[in-house]
């Protein structure tokens, strides 16, 4: 057999990105971060019990630029998921499969995830 007419499927000359795609792939790359960022921040309330000097040197780094973008990163890889797993719930319970309505929930939680992180950083720093 001769396999050499047969394309490579699916080739980024031809396929086409979809929202879909798109929020399935950055779901998973946030779940690994979220992943970690809790192994992070449980590393960190450990240094808080055995050395304190420790915790408050990483504490006061978020109090930096770089900090607070970190901060703002993680809450909007929280929200992003959070949201994401909504629109997955509802899939579950066999809504929003319309290639329209699809889109749209794509689209809301894309969006939706900003200015949940928004709300969140700002009612955050009020405290």
């Amino acid at each position: 057999m001769n396999y050499n007419k047969n394309p490579l499927t699916p080739h980024l000359q031809v396929y086409k990105w979809h929202i879909s795609s798109l929020l399935s792939i950055t779901h998973r790359i946030v779940g690994v971060i979220n992943f970690l960022s809790i192994i992070l921040f449980c590393i960190w309330l450990i240094l808080y019990k055995i050395d304190q000097s420790s915790f408050q040197y990483i504490a006061n780094f978020f109090t930096t630029k770089t900090g607070k973008f970190l901060i703002l990163s993680i809450c909007w890889s929280y929200s992003f998921f959070i949201l994401n797993e909504i629109r997955h719930l509802a899939w579950d319970l066999g809504y929003g499969f319309e290639l329209k309505t699809s889109k749209i929930s794509g689209l809301a939680v894309f969006f939706g995830s900003f200015i949940l992180t928004i709300i969140i950083f700002f009612s955050g720093a009020n405290i």
